[in-house]
């Protein structure tokens, strides 16, 4: 009997033991990390991918016959050739008029840098560092100006324009570029974060005047933020489409953006409502005017790198 009750009382060593599970795997700390990493790095490779292809496509265009590009692989090369042929036809287009648009857009983006400079430091200056009445709705005015859209405000302007009879001149596209509130707003941080009041007292002190105070410390200092308000007026001058749509009424004013608009409605291959193909423009020279129209772009980023990297991290470690 004693025999038999102490095995009745024994469990069947078969499997596992009652009540133990098997171990879970631990995710570290690292692990997570690395998982992170490889979610980021996937993301990041999509946003390339997304951006990077059709500019590859764009420099490998003007390369290729339009046949080629409809019917070959989308990303081939095809020689350069190609390429002074594109160039040939599309400075053949209207009797060059494409080398019209490219001085046009320099001089309406250079115009309207220089007096968006002019007027966007000085303003800064002012409503940073000079007390003055109605200092405080100035600035909101200029915050709330900048939060606007821009055609928002190409109606009131076009009437302005229009009673100045300035529509279809340089001037309407000009001025209106020069008012560049985000300058402002630019150099109003600029000189609230960076500059010390101090030195500024000390000139006054000294005996200077608010203009030489302005002229020969304020300016000298502000550097950075000059070369990153210029960059910024500059790429909307340039960029800008709606406000010379609007103002300029005859393609020998248009800058590039609009007439790259004109070459893409002129082209039989992008717009098959106009029918025939006699007209010497096709995808290869419509993508080469795409080219033209970044380049510049592209060469004052390049070359003024150094600047805005100072200027948009100017103030970011005083304390």
């Amino acid at each position: 009997m004693g025999n038999l009750t102490t095995a009745t009382q024994r469990p069947a060593r078969t499997g596992a033991p009652p009540g133990r599970q098997a171990p879970r795997r631990t995710v570290t700390p690292r692990m997570r990390a690395g998982g992170v990493r490889a979610v980021w790095g996937a993301v990041l490779l999509a946003f390339v991918l997304f951006f990077a292809i059709p500019l590859l496509w764009l420099l490998l265009a003007p390369t290729r016959t339009d046949a080629g590009l409809v019917s070959g692989a989308p990303l081939g090369f095809g020689s350069l050739r190609g390429v002074g042929s594109a160039w040939r036809h599309l400075m053949g287009y209207d009797n060059g008029i494409v080398l019209i648009w490219l001085r046009n857009s320099f001089v309406y983006s250079a115009s309207a840098t220089a007096l968006t400079l002019a007027v966007s430091i000085p303003a800064g200056y002012g409503l940073a560092l000079i007390q003055f009445i109605g200092r405080r709705t100035l600035l909101m005015i200029t915050l709330i100006v900048m939060i606007m859209p821009p055609t928002t405000l190409v109606i009131p302007v076009f009437l302005e324009m229009n009673t100045a009879h300035l529509i279809g001149t340089a001037a309407s596209v000009i001025l209106p570029l020069s008012f560049f509130p985000f300058g402002i707003y630019l150099a109003y941080i600029y000189y609230s974060t960076v500059i010390p009041a101090e030195l500024l007292d000390a000139g006054r002190i000294d005996g200077c005047g608010e203009l030489r105070v302005f002229r020969s410390i304020a300016l000298p200092l502000a550097r950075p933020v000059v070369a990153l308000v210029a960059f910024f007026a500059f790429v909307a001058s340039w960029n800008n489409f709606f406000l010379p749509f609007v103002m300029l009424p005859l393609s020998s004013t248009y800058n590039l953006p609009l007439g790259l608009n004109d070459l893409l409605e002129g082209t039989p291959a992008l717009n098959p409502a106009l029918g025939g193909t006699d007209v010497p423009i096709h995808r290869p020279e419509v993508a080469l005017a795409g080219l033209i129209t970044a380049l510049p772009i592209l060469l004052v980023f390049a070359f003024s790198q150094r600047f805005l990297v100072a200027g948009m991290t100017a103030g970011a470690s005083k304390g």
